[in-house]
């Protein structure tokens, strides 16, 4: 399947057959995902893969009724620790020849991280960001791999945190339900281009 062809048949699919999603699919959304580029290659996601139906049912609690009817349910979280792996990840990016020919090339690290340095919210914001990159990249391998998806940001975070015991430096960013789709939706209506493009400056 061509890339443009999975973002055009995408559609958020909210209804799912009950057959299981298999182990070596979802190896396969996870692979997709942990190619995704990430700022200072930090690669910051973490994802639980939720397809036991005791622990989906727990997990219905916290979010839309819809959700847990998916057999995987793929919790995908930032890592508020993955800012202090910036020197080795960067180091690895310059040792990778990432840096060359342009201004980072010759910055020092010190430089580098003083420039990338935020308070606590805007470092979360940041990372959460990376994470939705890694999950869009799940989402179209999804298409190519026959199952929906649904992008779902409606859930208790503190809520889906003690259902699956979570650690402090996790921050829950997403759920995406996973499955193989029992409806056909119609495209959803988008704006058209001249209301979304500025224009060339």
């Amino acid at each position: 399947m061509e890339l443009n062809d999975a973002i055009l048949q995408r559609r958020s699919i909210r209804k799912f057959k009950p057959d299981a999603v298999d182990s070596a699919t979802i190896a396969k959304l996870l692979e997709a995902a942990r190619l995704a580029p990430s700022g200072s290659n930090l690669q910051p996601w973490r994802f639980i893969a939720v397809t036991s139906e005791e622990m989906r049912a727990k997990l219905a609690a916290t979010t839309l009724d819809f959700v847990c009817t998916a057999p995987l349910v793929m919790v995908c979280c930032a890592d508020l620790n993955a800012t202090e792996t910036r020197a080795e990840r960067s180091a690895e990016l310059r040792a990778a020849g990432a840096f060359a020919g342009t201004q980072l090339e010759n910055m020092s690290l010190a430089d580098y991280q003083q420039r990338t340095q935020s308070d606590p919210a805007a470092t979360a914001a940041y990372l959460s960001l990376n994470v939705a990159i890694a999950m869009e990249h799940m989402v179209l391998r999804a298409v190519e791999l026959g199952l929906g998806s649904c992008w779902v940001f409606m859930f208790s975070r503190g809520k889906v945190k003690k259902v699956l015991d979570l650690p402090d430096n996790l921050l829950v960013t997403g759920l995406i339900p996973f499955g193989y789709p029992d409806q056909e939706p119609q495209p959803r209506p988008r704006l058209p281009l001249d209301q979304i493009y500025l224009g060339e400056v």
